[in-house]
């Protein structure tokens, strides 16, 4: 099987769609004559042209908003935010319109729509462009929400979510663009909503997401020299997220970590914890642990950011608390 960059599992996805269905468009801030801001959409206006490749100005919440009227005119857009820090701006259509069309309509105006692009830190870009918003819209009624880990699953995914008759918010990360996966060249996809164990294990359960899986997988390799055996899932979507996955593997480790980069407060950690200990709290020999972001707006100097995010070493200590080790 051949080896492609993230950026270029996406690039296949939004290619093969747009030839698949000539209802689907992709429109953003430089994704047509600049070959999109992180080159996702290298080449494609090339070959879809300007009706279907759409440059935007810096102004999130016009174009989103016309992403949303033309999906709910049959239209399938696929709205690229350079970063979903700029989505701030473009919210009151994503959850006033995308989310409650469906609903306010009584089932007669739906929205198939994608919002994409990357959340969370990216390095030294300080407070206002490193903030993760996952846990924001999975707290809405009326849309999922999708963060992928690696390419296999960012192809499978976004042809779902592009094929998907509800709006979806669709999280990248900016530093995982240039990471290579094993992706197959034939059609494939991926369901929403179904996580992925991508390490079996006995001793303790470790759920993270999107670019926190390379923690959570690094840690459960350090670990492992131990003689600890983890067991890691993606969850791969927060809304709807698999909790029926992640109570089986807690049912037969009987600990959990989850690691997730959001700040601690109503996080999707949050959540999952509170729903491991309803349906399984039999099973739990210890209390669950959460490792989030300090609840901190992120610092600009490299040694700060170092300290607020979650990495190996905290969730190392992790395991070893729910272990009773250390």
């Amino acid at each position: 099987m051949r080896e492609i960059q993230f950026r270029e599992a996406l690039r296949e996805a939004l290619s093969e769609e747009m030839r698949r269905d000539p209802n689907v468009f992709l429109m953003g801030e430089e994704v047509a004559e600049y070959n999109g801001a992180y080159k996702v959409s290298q080449g494609m206006l090339d070959e879809f042209g300007y009706e279907r490749v759409i440059d935007t100005p810096i102004a999130e919440l016009g174009f989103a908003g016309i992403g949303v009227g033309a999906a709910m005119n049959g239209l399938r857009p696929v709205i690229e935010f350079m970063t979903f820090n700029f989505s701030l701006v473009a919210i009151d259509q994503v959850i006033n319109s995308a989310a409650k069309i469906l609903s306010m309509s009584g089932g007669q105006y739906g929205c198939p729509i994608v919002f994409r692009g990357p959340t969370g830190n990216a390095g030294q870009l300080a407070a206002q462009h490193s903030q993760n918003f996952e846990n924001w819209f999975a707290n809405t009624s009326g849309l999922k929400v999708v963060v992928p880990s690696n390419p296999y699953d960012a192809k499978g995914l976004l042809k779902t979510a592009i094929r998907d008759n509800d709006p979806v918010i669709f999280m990248e990360s900016e530093v995982m663009y240039g990471d290579k996966g094993q992706v197959p060249e034939g059609e494939y996809l991926i369901p929403i909503g179904l996580a992925d164990i991508k390490m079996e294990g006995n001793d303790v359960t470790v759920v993270s997401l999107g670019k926190m899986m390379k923690v959570a997988l690094q840690a459960a390799n350090e670990v492992a020299k131990e003689g600890i055996s983890a067991e890691v899932i993606d969850l791969r979507s927060v809304r709807p997220i698999d909790y029926a996955t992640i109570i089986k593997s807690v049912q037969k480790t009987n600990r959990l970590v989850i690691v997730e980069e959001a700040w601690p407060l109503s996080s999707i950690a949050t959540d999952v914890a509170f729903n491991v200990q309803r349906h399984a709290f039999d099973y739990l020999d210890a209390p669950i642990v959460r490792v989030n972001s300090m609840d901190v707006p992120l610092p600009y100097a490299p040694t700060l950011i170092d300290a607020v995010l979650p990495n190996v070493k905290r969730t190392v200590d992790a395991i070893n608390r729910v272990l009773y080790r250390k």
